[in-house]
């Protein structure tokens, strides 16, 4: 940021030294040459009376030409030559000064009858004076240069800090770091954002530890009914029909997958989500997601498949990404049609391994006015309570993947996960990330 706003402000600086300087340079050497040749035309002018005084009647000049008045106008170094008519001779000439000028500037004036003048006096001194004015031009355009950079650092460390630090504060913000800071930096509008991150520190973190009350409360309610049902089924455990008791086993099982799930979220809840990963099998994860609804499935007439290598690992965090494909799993059977086909493979994502977990029916698949929508929360096309999705999608991201609806006819979402480093693994198909 620094260097950027030093760059446009030194680049604004030379561009304006180089508009202005180059004209100003130009007109001052110019401007010295004319006040030179300026200077001979006004000792040509009073020449000219000198000698139109002494020509008579008869418009020449008798006697001589009286040159002592002359000289004293002549610059040092320079030469005047003088054509003036005589009964002798209509153009003589007369040369006052040294007999040659090196590298002269020279003016020179008609006197019509009486003759003409021409003054040449040596270039050096005007071109000295060039010099100078040019030299005097240059350091002072050097000077303002040196000025716009010094204006120019102080401007950028003025917004550069200040701009790093609210950035600062917004990632502290975003790593649940809710302190407010009390320092201000004197720029309104800095100052202004600075007060309105102080304002949503403090309602995000009134928030989250409403929200965090709200979960221990519910989560206490549920494992309380939980225990509640439990006991009921311990009850029915003991009945004397077999079948009873195989259906309040499994119940229990339930249940006590209900009671963990709970707790795992509450947990998480509580925790940032790079604590709670782990390298785990996908496949293996999704094993039992599949196995609680094939149930479902094979009521609705319906097959549901896995498909994967159990090599294929991910650091993750398990709960999330069994409660995410279940969610896909879910959605599938309810709005889709057909096979549901749960995947696990190895793409390429910009020369990275990835795992795709893919989730595919037979159905209608995603309308064009609902897919842009699919994802958003509270949104529902087949009157649901439009969470699902959403949620699937939040447990994803928060372990650094990402969910999106690859196809929408016939659906196919695709949850990507980063993979193992090792490619070596049997599951690895040399196939990059699908568009």
């Amino acid at each position: 940021m620094r260097s950027r706003i030093l760059n446009a402000v030194l680049a604004t600086v030379l561009l304006v030294a180089l508009l202005l300087g180059v004209p100003l340079a130009y007109t001052a050497w110019l401007f010295v040459e004319d006040t030179a040749r300026r200077d001979l035309q006004e000792r040509l002018d009073r020449m000219a009376d000198e000698v139109i005084a002494q020509v008579g009647t008869d418009g020449l000049v008798v006697g001589g030409l009286d040159t002592s008045s002359l000289r004293l106008l002549v610059p040092e170094g320079g030469r005047v030559v003088v054509v003036y008519p005589t009964p002798e001779d209509q153009a003589a000439r007369i040369d006052i000064g040294v007999p040659v000028v090196e590298a002269p500037l020279a003016e020179s004036l008609s006197l019509g009858t009486a003759g003409s003048l021409r003054l040449d006096m040596p270039s050096e001194a005007m071109r000295t004076q060039q010099r100078q004015v040019l030299a005097a031009v240059s350091f002072l355009v050097l000077l303002s240069v040196a000025v716009g950079a010094v204006v120019s650092v102080a401007t950028a460390r003025r917004l550069a800090d200040p701009l790093r630090d609210v950035a600062r504060r917004a990632a502290r913000l975003t790593k649940g770091d809710f302190r407010p800071d009390p320092r201000r930096h004197g720029i309104p509008e800095l100052d202004r954002v600075s007060d309105v991150l102080d304002a949503a520190t403090v309602e995000i973190a009134g928030r989250l530890q409403r929200e965090h009350a709200l979960v221990g409360d519910v989560s206490h309610q549920l494992r309380s009914r939980l225990t509640a049902v439990r006991l009921r089924l311990d009850e029915l455990s003991t009945y004397d029909d077999p079948a009873v008791v195989e259906e309040a086993e499994a119940a229990m099982a339930q249940v006590d997958r209900l009671t963990v799930a709970i707790e795992e979220l509450v947990r998480q809840s509580r925790n940032s989500g790079s604590e709670l990963r782990t390298e785990v099998s996908v496949v293996g994860e999704l094993t039992g997601v599949v196995a609680d609804w094939r149930g479902p499935y094979n009521e609705a007439g319906r097959e549901l498949l896995l498909r994967g290598d159990p090599a294929l690992r991910s650091s993750v965090t398990g709960s999330r990404l069994r409660e995410a494909v279940a969610v896909l799993v879910d959605n599938a059977l309810v709005h889709g049609g057909g096979t549901c086909t749960v995947s696990v493979r190895q793409v390429e994502t910009r020369g990275d391994a990835t795992l795709c977990v893919e989730v595919t029916d037979e159905g209608d698949g995603v309308s064009d006015e609902l897919a842009p929508h699919i994802f958003d929360r509270g949104f529902s096309g087949g009157g649901s309570t439009g969470v699902g999705l959403a949620l699937a999608r939040a447990l994803t991201e928060a372990d650094g993947g990402r969910l999106e609806l690859q196809r929408r006819r016939p659906a196919l979402f695709a949850m990507f996960l980063g993979a193992n480093r090792d490619r070596t693994a049997a599951g690895y198909d040399g196939l990059r990330e699908p568009r």
